[in-house]
């Protein structure tokens, strides 16, 4: 079988897709490994990575055939005409049974087999919620994009039930086409690990209104005014909060994972009060850095956390700054969230994500 994937719009740290960018990464390196490593049956498929020549360090790797494309996918106009029209016409040239469209968006040629991972419908959330906050033409040309490929896709993958409620609500696409495989986690070395005597909360955020960094900053506020010791809260992926409280530190963008790691797992406490979210990995992060999370109750977050974060309404002022409190005092409580935090975080591993992949795309007929 001969599976093409199309990586060509991947570039790291081009636009908000970091997430989609480190998902597509991880999972030609988990077929890949197994492709080369794997029984004499799993070697008979064959792997094509279309690419680009910034993305090639990461995606050509053993057990794939990389081909990079001559294009520009910084290009919008050449990236709608590669999705549209390109990518199906170059996969049919090379004999694909199937196209995997890591990002959401198939073609509208379907000349092969179609798989696509969707990972959420947040530009529909923007339409009801935030209308005017993107470009109306841009976001009403993804809405489209979205929904003519859930509906025309042969298979559609997504990384939470949630994100799947969303797709059949949005999209009409029925329950049997639609397939959740939650994302993988690659596991945090302890090793990297630095201990601080400093007692602090951290936040993960950013500037988009569905993250919500107004609202950590309400709540801190709230906490601030009836905690009887307030711990300093650290806000990471904004430069500035429009009403900052006594006490709030931010940081843009924190560029070195394990510094990342540190400020996470030296933190008394994690706060992630997003309001919509396909899967939501941050939670999962603090969790394998043992570090006790307060989490947003809305979209796929309670699905994600289970029962190992103190789950609120990221609305509710008082019950979230109440929340900080309680995770911040009781050690009890915070060492059994810090213990149901790590068995949860095992349910996100790539062996288990990396297995559902390999029989959806080469075990289905």
């Amino acid at each position: 079988m001969k599976l093409v994937i199309d990586c060509f719009k991947q570039v790291k740290g081009a636009g908000k897709s970091i997430g989609i960018y480190n998902l597509a990464r991880h999972l030609v390196c988990e077929l890949a490994q197994k492709h080369v490593s794997g029984s004499a049956k799993q070697r008979e498929n064959e792997i094509i990575v279309l690419g680009n020549s910034h993305n090639r360090g990461d995606f050509d790797v053993e057990g794939v055939t990389f081909i990079e494309i001559d294009k520009n996918p910084l290009n919008k106009i050449v990236c709608i005409k590669w999705e549209l029209f390109d990518v199906s016409l170059l996969a049919k040239k090379l004999g694909a049974d199937k196209v995997l469209y890591p990002r959401g968006y198939a073609s509208l040629l379907h000349r092969t087999k179609e798989y696509v991972i969707i990972h959420d419908m947040i530009p529909f959330y923007y339409d009801e919620h935030f209308k005017g906050y993107f470009n109306r033409l841009e976001n009403f040309y993804i809405m489209w994009r979205l929904k003519a490929s859930a509906r025309h896709a042969d298979k559609v993958i997504t990384i939470s039930e949630a994100s799947k409620r969303d797709i059949m609500k949005y999209a009409h696409t029925d329950d049997g086409r639609i397939t959740v495989i939650y994302n993988g986690y690659n596991r945090i070395r302890e090793s990297v690990f630095k201990p601080s005597a400093e007692e602090y909360i951290v936040a993960v955020t950013s500037a988009l209104p569905h993250k919500n960094a107004e609202g950590i900053a309400a709540v801190y506020a709230k906490y601030r005014e009836i905690a009887q010791n307030p711990l300093p809260l650290t806000i990471i992926g904004v430069e500035r909060v429009e009403r900052p409280a006594e006490g709030i530190t931010c940081i843009k963008y924190v560029e070195q994972d394990e510094e990342m790691h540190r400020l996470l797992h030296n933190a008394k406490a994690f706060l992630f009060l997003s309001l919509v979210e396909g899967f939501g990995f941050p939670p999962i992060e603090a969790m394998q850095l043992k570090t006790p999370v307060v989490c947003s109750n809305l979209s796929s977050l309670p699905e994600v956390v289970g029962d190992a974060a103190l789950l609120v309404d990221p609305q509710d002022i008082n019950e979230a700054a109440n929340a900080l409190i309680k995770v911040t005092t009781d050690e009890a409580y915070a060492q059994k969230l810090v213990e149901k935090g790590l068995q949860n975080a095992e349910r996100f591993n790539w062996d288990k994500t990396g297995k559902r992949y390999r029989e959806v795309l080469f075990d289905e007929v």
